[in-house]
C-alpha cells in the first residue's frame, strides 16, 4: 500500500461505533491528505517507503471542530461585562448603546481586511488546541453589504491559516436599527440576500435566532423556505431564554442542528430525533450568561439526539476561545460523560456541519486531520482546567 506518512506507536480515539472506538497499540497512514489506514499495528499492511512519525505512545484522535462560533467581528464588549458586574441590566446597557447594536456597528465600520486581521488571534487560540475546522457564522453586519462582507472575511481566514471554514450565513440574528417596528420587512431583506449569497459559494448553510428577542417560528420558516430554494442547509439558534418550539421547527425543515436547547421540550427532543437533527450544546454561553437551566441531557440520551460541543466564541455571550474549556464546562455543568464531551467535537460536530462523509473519525478515506496529545489518559483532555497537552496538529496529513 502506497503512503506518504505514517504515524506509529500511538494510542488512537478513532470515534467509530458506539464507544470511542480504542485501538491501544494503533497506526495511522496518510496519502494525498487522506486516511488509508487507521488501526491495530499488528494489522496493517506493509505500506512501502513512507515518512515515519513515532508517536510514543501518545494519544491521537480526530482533529477538534468547533461547529458554532461568531468568530468573525469588530470590537469587543468588555465595557458591558463591566457594567453588568456593577448592577446594570441588560436592558439599561442596550438602551446605551450596548449589546448586538454595538458589535453591528463596529462590524459595519471595519474592513474586510480588520475583520479577517481581528478573527486570526481567536483562530489561533482554536487551532493551538487541535481544532482543524471550525464554523464561521454573519450576523453582525445586517445589511447585504456587511453580511456579504463578513462571509468574504470568513473565507479568508482557511487562505491564512490551514484550517477548513465552514460559513454560515446569519442574517436574521437582530433586527438593525433601519428595520425598527418592521420585523418582516427585515426578513424578506434576509430572503432576498439568500440566492446571491448561495450563488457566489459564500455560505454553506442559512441559520437564524429564534427567540423572543430575535425572530418568531413563522419568520424563521420563512428563512428556512428561502435557503431550501436556494439549495443551503439549515440551523438555528433555538430554545436558549424561552420555549417556542424553535428546535421542532428546525428538525421539520429537516436541520443540521439546533443549537443552545436549555429550553427544549420532550416534543422538541423527539422531533430532533427522528429528522436526525444534532444538538449543539454551547457551555460557554450557558457559563456567561448565568443560566441555571441545563439543557435537557436526559432527554437526548435516551432519544438518541446526537450531542455536539462548541465555544459558541462571539463578543458579547461566549468570549471562550478554547474547545478543552467546553469539554470541561459540558462535564461540570451538563454532567456529560468523558466520551460524549470527545464525541462532541469530533464525530458529532461533523454531523453538525454536514461533514461526517469528511472528518470527524479516524477512517479510511477521510481526510487526515489528527490531533496527538500528550496525555495517558483521555479524561485527561476534559479533566484539566487551563492546561493544553497537544503535541502536535495534523492537518490534510500535513
Amino acid at each position: 500500500m502506497r503512503c506518504g506518512t505514517i504515524w506509529r506507536n500511538a494510542r488512537l480515539a478513532t470515534m467509530m461505533g458506539d464507544d470511542l472506538g480504542i485501538v491501544d497499540s494503533g497506526v495511522v497512514a496518510a496519502a494525498d491528505g487522506r486516511i488509508v489506514y487507521a488501526g491495530p499495528a499488528g494489522d496493517a499492511p506493509d505500506f512501502g517507503p513512507a515518512t515515519e512519525v513515532e508517536c510514543g505512545g501518545r494519544w491521537i484522535t480526530p482533529g477538534l471542530i468547533d461547529c458554532h462560533t461568531h468568530l468573525v467581528h469588530a470590537g469587543n464588549r468588555a465595557g458591558e461585562f463591566a457594567a453588568r458586574l456593577a448592577g446594570a441590566s441588560y436592558e439599561e446597557i442596550a438602551r446605551a448603546g450596548g449589546g448586538i447594536v454595538s458589535t453591528m456597528r463596529a462590524t459595519r465600520g471595519a474592513s474586510e481586511d480588520a475583520l479577517v486581521a481581528g478573527a486570526l488571534p481567536r483562530l489561533d487560540a482554536l487551532i493551538a488546541e487541535g481544532v482543524t475546522t471550525v464554523e464561521v457564522k454573519s450576523g453582525y453586519g445586517l445589511t447585504a453589504e456587511h453580511e456579504a462582507k463578513m462571509l468574504h472575511a470568513a473565507r479568508r481566514l482557511a487562505d491564512e491559516r490551514d484550517v477548513r471554514v465552514a460559513t454560515t450565513f446569519l442574517g436574521a440574528h437582530a433586527l438593525p436599527p433601519e428595520f425598527a417596528g418592521d420585523a418582516d420587512g427585515y426578513v424578506d431583506s434576509v430572503c432576498a440576500q439568500i440566492p446571491a449569497l448561495a450563488a457566489a459559494g459564500l455560505a454553506d448553510a442559512v441559520d437564524a435566532f429564534c427567540e423572543g428577542i430575535g425572530f418568531t417560528p413563522a419568520q424563521v420558516d420563512r428563512v428556512f423556505a428561502a435557503a431550501h430554494a436556494a439549495g443551503l442547509p439549515v440551523k438555528l439558534h433555538a430554545e436558549q431564554l424561552s420555549a417556542l418550539g424553535g428546535a421542532s421547527l428546525a428538525a421539520r425543515h429537516g436541520a443540521l442542528s439546533a443549537d443552545h436547547l436549555e429550553h427544549a421540550t420532550n416534543a422538541d427532543v423527539a422531533a430532533m430525533a427522528a429528522a436526525g437533527t444534532v444538538a449543539v450544546l454551547l457551555p460557554g454561553a450557558y457559563y456567561f450568561m448565568r443560566e441555571t437551566q441545563a439543557p435537557p441531557i436526559a432527554a437526548f440520551r435516551a432519544a438518541g439526539v446526537p450531542i455536539a460541543l462548541a465555544t459558541d466564541c462571539n463578543p458579547g455571550t461566549s468570549p471562550l476561545t478554547s474547545p478543552l474549556l467546553v469539554m470541561n464546562m459540558a462535564a461540570t455543568l451538563f454532567r456529560l460523560t468523558v466520551e460524549e464531551a470527545l464525541r462532541g467535537l469530533t464525530v458529532n460536530a461533523a454531523r453538525a456541519l454536514g461533514l461526517q462523509a469528511e472528518i470527524g473519525t479516524l477512517e479510511v478515506g477521510k481526510a487526515c486531520d489528527l490531533a496527538i496529545w500528550n496525555v495517558s489518559e483521555l479524561a485527561e483532555l476534559v479533566y484539566r482546567i487551563g492546561f493544553n497537552p497537544l503535541h502536535s496538529r495534523i492537518r490534510n496529513g500535513r
